[in-house]
């Protein structure tokens, strides 16, 4: 028991450091970036796509969802029944719906995370739409910017202080110093 305990002081100011002190505010800065960057591309890509907003929106829903329908079955199946059903009762007869949400969703969360403003709120639906990736049996680049969006959400009092969080939360909330970016 004493081992364990003194494991969890050696971590806990390593953890209230990396996720809560703002001098570690540039990684934060430079992860927001990156992922945010990410989002943006794939947001904008898919904005100015016909098959996803345009004249055909929701053809790119159905084909993706289509694909994914077709790694249900055999002993390992990349995506589950339960997640199958829900892609096929809830997703592919509303197909313009989620067309529009996913494109202008990535989009948002890509400006958001870049400019800095609510970043806790931006990653957690980046997150949200990677763990939909991911059950729809897509890999790509989604587990390694689930993980980065989880760091985000765990450091989000001090991963937007270089950004507008810093402007708007700085008004309402001291950070862990005491000290707001107007003082």
């Amino acid at each position: 028991m004493k081992i364990i305990q003194n494991a969890e002081s050696l971590q806990v100011p390593f953890m209230r450091f990396l996720f809560q002190d703002r001098r570690t505010a540039f990684l934060w800065l430079l992860v927001r970036l990156y992922v945010g960057y990410e989002w943006l591309i794939a947001g904008w890509e898919k904005v100015h796509s016909p098959l996803w907003s345009g004249s055909g929106a929701g053809g790119a829903v159905k084909g993706f969802v289509m694909g994914a329908l077709q790694k249900t079955s055999g002993a390992h199946p990349d995506v589950q029944s339960w997640y199958a059903w829900f892609l096929q009762h809830a997703v592919l007869p509303h197909a313009l719906l989620f067309s529009h949400l996913v494109a202008y969703g990535e989009l948002l969360v890509g400006i958001g995370l870049i400019v800095g403003l609510f970043t806790g709120v931006a990653a957690f639906f980046g997150a949200f739409m990677n763990v939909n990736y991911l059950l729809a049996g897509t890999v790509s680049l989604n587990p390694q910017l689930l993980i980065l969006q989880i760091f985000l959400l765990w450091a989000w009092r001090v991963a937007g202080w270089f950004g507008l969080d810093g402007v708007v939360l700085g008004r309402f909330f001291k950070h862990n110093s005491g000290a707001t970016l107007f003082h």
